[in-house]
């Protein structure tokens, strides 16, 4: 891939976009094309449709998409299917269409079955029934990748997708109801020790499990991909009826307790910790086999300390930002 190459990155200021333009920049590539929200209405499909008829993009990273946690994905589940669907639906077309060389799509871990076999394989996707707390949002994901695997099927694209595991880092979202549960554990602790509050209470039980990916990581392994070779690519995620996906993690996962108690002890925080059992936990456990990604070639290595660290830090510089 040259320099120049003309990259358009879909949803560049969120917490995936924004590390992803951070990588993109670190390997040198200078023709990056990030609208704001303002500019470029995703859900308009003629609105996309002009875009990219003036851009002209090579490759697009499609990181764009509604977000949220438990709460969020329960309070508004037909703005988590639609507008998820809308974007999806709108970008991949047309990159067809202006016949875009490559298109990486962002999806999730939440795309496998509530009961899935545990570390979740790619071929586990539709297996088994959702989870229901995020179903909507799954469902959108899903059609994502089959949309991807369908043009490739039909037209001899290379649309390829990354279902990264749950992510944190730099430019979360730290709402205190529609984030997920690690930026909404480091606001809860940080506002407890501030406020010297004896206790902080966590929603559901502290035993569901959870993998968790610092993002940055997430992007350096995203354009790793990004730039195989297209003979490596075709081999391994273009050869129907191979996935056209692939997880990425880190292979490990912690309970929510001890989630919990790091974060806790990153903060500085020393009261007690109270599992409010009333509320609901999510699945059970999340855990992604991430031996295809590692096969071609890709780990992570940032730790889950040295992740929150660093998150912390920059909460710290941007408090006031997360305030809203």
């Amino acid at each position: 891939m040259e320099s120049n190459l003309k990259i358009f990155v879909a949803g560049s200021k969120g917490l995936v976009g924004s590390a992803l333009v951070r990588r993109l920049r670190a390997r040198g590539f200078t023709n990056l094309i990030l609208p704001e929200i303002d500019e470029l209405d995703l859900c308009s499909q003629q609105h996309v449709s002009e875009f990219f008829r003036a851009e002209k993009p090579e490759y697009v990273i499609l990181a764009a998409a509604k977000v949220g946690g438990i709460h969020a994905n329960n309070t508004y589940p037909a703005e988590f299917i639609q507008i998820n669907l809308s974007i999806q639906c709108n970008v991949i077309h047309e990159a067809w269409k202006c016949g875009v060389k490559r298109l990486l799509f962002l999806g999730s871990s939440c795309i496998y079955p509530r009961l899935a076999p545990q570390p979740m394989k790619e071929e586990h996707l539709l297996t088994g029934p959702l989870e229901l707390t995020n179903e909507p949002y799954a469902i959108a994901k899903i059609a994502g990748i089959k949309m991807c695997e369908s043009y490739n099927r039909q037209y001899g694209t290379e649309f390829i997708a990354v279902m990264p595991t749950n992510m944190y880092g730099p430019g979360d979202n730290f709402h205190p109801d529609n984030s997920h549960v690690l930026p909404a554990l480091i606001r809860r602790f940080h506002e407890a020790k501030m406020d010297c509050a004896k206790e902080v209470i966590v929603w559901g039980t502290g035993t569901p499990r959870r993998e968790l990916l610092f993002v940055d990581d997430m992007a350096e392994g995203s354009v790793y991909l990004l730039t195989l070779p297209s003979a490596k690519l075709s081999h391994e995620l273009l050869n129907y009826p191979k996935p056209c996906f692939v997880n990425m993690g880190t292979g490990v996962d912690v309970t929510i307790k001890e989630l919990a108690d790091t974060v806790a002890d990153v903060v500085g925080y020393r009261g007690r910790i109270v599992f409010d059992r009333s509320k609901p936990d999510g699945s059970p456990r999340k855990l992604q086999d991430v031996s295809r990604m590692t096969s071609l070639g890709w780990q992570a290595t940032t730790s889950l300390r040295q992740g929150l660290e660093r998150t912390y830090a920059w909460f710290l510089e941007n408090e006031n930002n997360c305030r809203t």
